[in-house]
């Protein structure tokens, strides 16, 4: 069983261009250490200047996922340019939501 997942970010506007073009590919290493740590699905939606990511991750596996994701020195350089063109909106610094629908009970 899997768990989805959300998170929404800002978009530095000067440096939309920069970030759209980093995506046009996504590195392939990159992309193999996200699949590695069980990420069964993974989107990111462009609206304006906000960034709406979503993924789909085997339960209770979202911890294991970024640990694992944050030791390839790859994707943390990745992370280092991307990082660098995004805006984060949530101060209390836990950017990732449990995804459900309104109305749905909590587990």
């Amino acid at each position: 069983m899997s768990e989805h997942y959300g998170q929404v970010v800002g978009l530095r506007p000067e440096r939309r261009e920069e970030y759209l073009r980093l995506h046009r590919p996504v590195w392939v290493e990159v992309e193999r250490t996200i699949r590695g740590c069980g990420t069964r699905d993974d989107r990111i939606y462009l609206h304006g200047d906000l960034l709406f990511l979503d993924v789909r991750v085997p339960r209770h596996r979202l911890r294991h996922r970024m640990a694992r994701m944050a030791a390839d020195p790859v994707t943390r350089r990745w992370w280092d340019l991307t990082g660098r063109r995004r805006i984060a909106l949530d101060p209390s610094g836990t950017p990732w939501s449990k995804a459900g629908h309104p109305g749905s009970p909590r587990r």
